[in-house]
C-alpha cells in the first residue's frame, strides 16, 4: 500500500498538462483582455509570491467585496469558467474602479498559483515591498492590454 502512494505520485506528474494552446480552446466569450503565454507566466508567478505573504482574495465573493470598498489590486479572472454570470460583473466592476484586469486560460492554474487544490475563477493580487517588482512588471504590461469594447 505504501508504495502505490509514490507510484500515483509519479503518474499525476507524468500525466500531460494542456499547453496554453490548448488552454485556449476552452475559453469563454468574454475572456478580453486574454494575457499572452508570457504574461501568464508572470501572473501565476506573482500570485504564489502573493500567497505566501497572504496578499491575495480569492474568489468572487471575496473580490467583489474588497472592490468595493476600494481595495487596489490586480484582478486575474480565469478564462474557462462556465457559466459566465458567476463572475461577469468583476470586469465592470474593475473598470468602474480603473483597476486592472485580465484573464488566464485556466482556473485550474490560477487555483494552483494560489496554493489551493481547488479551482478559482478569480483572484486579486495586493501590491507588497516584498514583490513589488513583479507585482510592478505585472500591473504594466496589465494596464497595456487592450480593453474589449
Amino acid at each position: 500500500m505504501a508504495r502505490d502512494k509514490p507510484e500515483a505520485a509519479a503518474e499525476a506528474e507524468a500525466a500531460p498538462e494542456l499547453s496554453y494552446r490548448e488552454q485556449l480552446e476552452f475559453l469563454n466569450p468574454i475572456a478580453q483582455p486574454l494575457a499572452s503565454r508570457k504574461l501568464t507566466r508572470k501572473l501565476l508567478k506573482c500570485i504564489r509570491k502573493a500567497t505566501k505573504h497572504k496578499q491575495i482574495r480569492r474568489g468572487v465573493k471575496e473580490v467583489q467585496k474588497f472592490i468595493n470598498k476600494g481595495e487596489k489590486g490586480i484582478t486575474v479572472l480565469a478564462g474557462d469558467t462556465l457559466p459566465i454570470d458567476v463572475y461577469c460583473h468583476i470586469p465592470i466592476m474593475c473598470e468602474d474602479r480603473s483597476l486592472p484586469y485580465a484573464y488566464v486560460p485556466s482556473k485550474t492554474d490560477l487555483g494552483i498559483a494560489a496554493g489551493s487544490k481547488r479551482p478559482t475563477c478569480v483572484i486579486m493580487i495586493k501590491p507588497h515591498e516584498e514583490y513589488q517588482e513583479a507585482y510592478d512588471e505585472c500591473l504594466e504590461e496589465v494596464s497595456a492590454l487592450p480593453l474589449p469594447l
